[in-house]
């Protein structure tokens, strides 16, 4: 569709939703470049300007991030993150919210996991035993996402997938303290052992122990 012969301020507003309608729907997964801008201007048939607002107004909402001279990437699926950013919180309010849907959404995905989400979850753990360690973070945020999206809630998967990029974040920070341990097998591989055990409790009770473990971890403890 060529968006050119709109008006300027509706045109503007169509090639948000353009955008938006990218990542909401997983053609653009969070965490990769978007297509440059010529080549959206050429798909969009727009000027450089009005593609230039319409990414600002997706920065603001949290749902890009444009990084001078390296591109836009992708920070959200849905306008959620760029509230929560707003409205503050600590790495302890992080992580109380984490405590409050992550065992939830394992004990769903141990009960309505499809072959495909199991899959999903086995080649995003693969992953992320294999991954470097510049690329271990975005490995380790994308097994949690697909755990969540195996629940098969889609209230709690938006509102779970808002808070990943906290979780990016607070990962990378963690990676570079001493003590670090990147191959945490609660919350990982048991969860996925759980899951396909089709136990649910099983599987909470694994997300909940790794819950735990971090949260000693980041307040200095040993278990």
């Amino acid at each position: 569709m060529n968006l050119s012969a709109v008006p300027r301020a509706s045109l503007s507003d169509q090639v948000v939703e353009r955008l938006r309608a990218e990542i909401t729907e997983g053609r653009w997964p969070v965490g990769e470049r978007i297509p440059p801008e010529p080549e959206l201007m050429a798909q969009l048939g727009v000027a450089r300007g009005t593609l230039r607002e319409a990414l600002r107004a997706l920065q603001y909402t949290g749902m890009l991030e444009i990084r001078r001279g390296d591109g836009t990437f992708v920070r959200a699926r849905s306008e959620v993150p760029g509230a929560l950013a707003r409205s503050g919180g600590t790495l302890s309010d992080v992580l109380e919210a984490r405590s409050a849907l992550e065992p939830q959404l394992a004990r769903l995905a141990a009960q309505r996991a499809q072959e495909a989400d199991i899959t999903r979850i086995a080649a995003a753990l693969d992953a992320r035993t294999r991954s470097a360690d510049e690329e271990w973070v975005a490995a380790d945020v994308a097994v949690h996402e697909a755990i969540a999206r195996a629940a098969r809630n889609p209230i709690l998967f938006e509102v779970y997938t808002a808070l990943l990029p906290r979780l990016h974040d607070s990962m990378r920070n963690a990676q570079t303290r001493e003590g670090f341990c990147r191959d945490e097998p609660r919350g990982h591989d048991d969860v996925l052992d759980a899951i396909r055990r089709r136990d649910p409790e099983a599987a909470a009770a694994s997300a909940a122990a790794n819950l735990t473990a971090t949260e000693k971890w980041h307040s200095g403890l040993t278990e």
